[in-house]
């Protein structure tokens, strides 16, 4: 785990050297072990090592000759846990090796096999590659986008990161603000397009890769894509013995480090179920756990992890969050986060990735088992919704207006059994962030006329990144509804039914966008590797060849999940209900300090320079006075944290604020 930088058409000049230095000082946070910088023929790249793998050596940048002379390097974050494996391969071949690393053993490879090395890895990872031969730069990004890969193009020189702070602190690059970002993070409360918040600057999609050509053309290509092979003649019991022997192997792969590596531990199957099977690798791990006690009712996060730890007999750092502590955080988090995250829970793990930080420097996290397995509550949407398919799509309609305008329950389950699940499914935000109208209504009408005017050409499989194209990947959005964004991944999974449709849109914007966003920047936040062992290629292809009757009922959601889990942890735990991270915001913003201080920013002028004041305090009063607008106020609130850190003051928040807080 590292942070990696660089551009093309550099020279070994003192302004070439300064704008290196600062790209790699700015995410020390990401590899305080090592720093390495080059430039040399064009190629300028920079590297933070966080070491796991061949302490000793292992040094990035990486450099490998060829004819005597200097030909490859690489700057590579990540891990590709089968790389003994690989460089067996590669030696039978007749390479050699200098450092018992998997940054040699994915420079090699892609010296022999060149862009098909991408299928044979097993790990996650964001890498370049230069070849001063041919003067090209080969960038590419793992399969479910668990590393980030950001790039801009300035007067024809590519530049790139693992963070937007470094390209920000390239003196090529004078930040603007992108509209189009807000205007669709508002309904999806995380960044959904190629191009990010910053004019100009792209996300690498997942299992894509890009050649930088000598010329500065990029190409861009899909090199891997979800495939869903349905075996409907396996029986539940044997999928999950296939379960129980897959997860097993990919915790012992996710175990393959030169330090420690330990687990976190909630209440839920996830990460009780991978901590467990790490005992089995090690029975001394180590585990970690956060909590929310003055909201979290007869049990919290916490009581249920310390059972379990002692049910496994392993040890278990705890530490309840204070409000103070939450709140103090959230500037920091901003700022780690490089674009706005209304992830409530990103602040909760940014506090356990910071507990383990102090005793390890890897962990197992449970991020993509619920888009893998169905754990997802809403998956069980469709299947509610059969009961009524049978009657007319205008009466169900119908009902639906009935109820919502007599406030009772019951209208958005009407409303959606009377559409295809295209219609109203476009990520968990659903129900929680803004509708297009509400985002009509809290936009500023100067904002909404910019927007209106449609900055860009383009259409929505340019801005989620599917047309194959470089530059240019996220333009033309504009007021696009979230459906039409999500409508051309719908199209590719046309065939399958309609919750692992749901997963499939899932596994491109909310896992990607959200969920595996915060898993890097907060444990990177902490110079902690966060390993995802659901989120691996073989786990995946079994995931994919699972009935949805074995993963999600009208009962139950990751059905053979829970029961091959229960083969090794309690069924208390692993028929738990999911809860994520029971954040208490709703809480905290009827308290008359949190809706003071929320209230400040909604009148700030940041705030009346993008929104429509007056709406946002209304969403803020009626929260205070009952209602739950809670994840709406926080879109905004996050938003306007994040855009004063970047556009006004520009600088890091202080951590003191923190400190001061009572964090420990």
């Amino acid at each position: 785990m590292c942070g990696i930088c660089g551009f093309t058409k550099a020279e070994d000049r003192a302004e070439d050297r300064e704008a290196l230095r600062a790209m790699c000082d700015v995410m020390a946070h990401r590899g305080p072990d090592g720093e390495g910088r080059y430039i040399s023929d064009g190629i300028a790249l920079g590297h933070r090592r966080l070491s796991l793998i061949d302490l000793e050596g292992g040094a990035q940048p990486m450099v490998r000759a060829d004819g005597g002379a200097d030909r490859w390097s690489i700057v590579f974050n990540g891990e590709i846990y089968n790389y003994r494996e690989l460089r067996a391969e590669l030696e039978a071949l007749g390479y050699g090796f200098a450092t018992d690393s998997d940054t040699e053993v994915l420079l090699v490879g892609y010296v022999a096999w060149g862009e098909q090395v991408l299928q044979r890895l097993r790990g996650m990872f964001a890498f370049a590659v230069y070849d001063a031969e041919t003067r090209e730069l080969f960038c590419a990004r793992d399969f479910f986008g668990i590393k980030p890969f950001y790039y801009t193009v300035q007067g024809g020189q590519f530049i790139f990161a693992s963070e937007i702070k470094c390209i920000l602190e390239h003196p090529a690059y004078e930040r603007a603000l992108n509209e189009d970002a807000l205007a669709q993070y508002l309904c999806f409360q995380f960044s959904a397009l190629c191009e990010t918040f910053f004019e100009g600057v792209y996300k690498l999609p997942q299992g894509h890769f890009m050649r930088v050509k000598a010329d500065g053309t990029i190409e861009r290509e899909r090199y891997w894509k979800p495939e869903y092979r349905i075996d409907g003649e396996r029986s539940e019991q044997e999928t999950v013995s296939l379960i129980e022997q897959a997860m097993a192997e990919s915790v012992r792969y996710h175990n393959v480090a030169d330090v420690e590596v330990g687990s976190f531990l909630s209440s839920g199957i996830d990460s009780s179920y991978l901590a467990a099977l790490l005992t089995k690798e090690n029975p001394e791990i180590k585990t970690f756990t956060v909590g929310f006690s003055e909201y979290a009712g007869e049990r919290d996060e916490i009581s249920w992890a310390r059972e379990l730890a002692g049910l496994l007999h392993v040890e278990n750092d705890a530490h309840h969050i204070t409000e103070e502590e939450y709140w103090a955080s959230i500037p920091l988090v901003q700022w780690h986060m490089d674009e706005p995250s209304a992830d409530p829970s990103a602040v909760a793990l940014f506090f356990v990735d910071k507990l383990a930080a102090r005793r390890v420097k890897a962990v197992l996290s449970g991020e993509g088992a619920d888009e893998f397995f169905g754990g997802y509550r809403i998956y069980q949407a469709p299947l509610a919704n059969e009961h009524v398919s049978m009657l007319p799509k205008g009466l169900l309609r119908a009902g639906s207006k009935v109820l919502r305008a007599a406030h009772k329950r019951g209208a958005n389950y009407l409303e959606r059994a009377s559409e295809q699940v295209e219609d109203w499914y476009y990520t968990n935000a659903n129900g929680v962030a803004f509708t297009p109208e509400e985002r009509e209504r809290v936009l500023a009408r100067a904002v909404r006329e910019r927007l209106a005017q449609g900055r860009h050409p383009g259409g929505a499989r340019r801005a989620i990144g599917l047309d194959g194209q470089g530059e240019g990947a996220g333009e033309g959005t504009g007021m696009f509804a979230p459906q039409q964004l999500t409508a051309p991944v719908y199209g590719e999974v046309a065939e399958l039914d309609e919750p692992t449709r749901m997963q499939y849109v899932d596994l491109w914007f909310w896992l990607v966008g959200d969920i595996l966003l915060k898993t890097d920047k907060m444990a990177m936040a902490h110079s902690l590797e966060s390993r995802v062992p659901f989120l691996d290629r073989e786990v995946f292809d079994l995931a994919a060849s699972i009935p949805t009757v074995q993963k999600v009922t009208d009962d139950q959601t990751k059905v053979t999940l829970r029961e091959a889990a229960e083969r090794t942890i309690p069924r208390d735990w692993a028929q738990k209900e999911k809860l994520g991270f029971p954040v208490p915001v709703v809480n905290w913003l009827r308290e008359p300090r949190y809706y003071e201080q929320v209230k400040r920013v909604f009148t700030s002028p940041e705030a009346m320079q993008f929104f429509e004041v007056p709406e946002l305090l209304r969403l803020l009063d009626e929260h205070r006075d009952g209602a739950d607008n809670s994840r709406r106020i926080w879109i905004v609130y996050s938003f306007l944290v994040w855009y004063r850190i970047y556009f006004v003051d520009r600088a890091r928040p202080d951590s003191g604020l923190l400190e001061r807080a009572g964090a420990n």
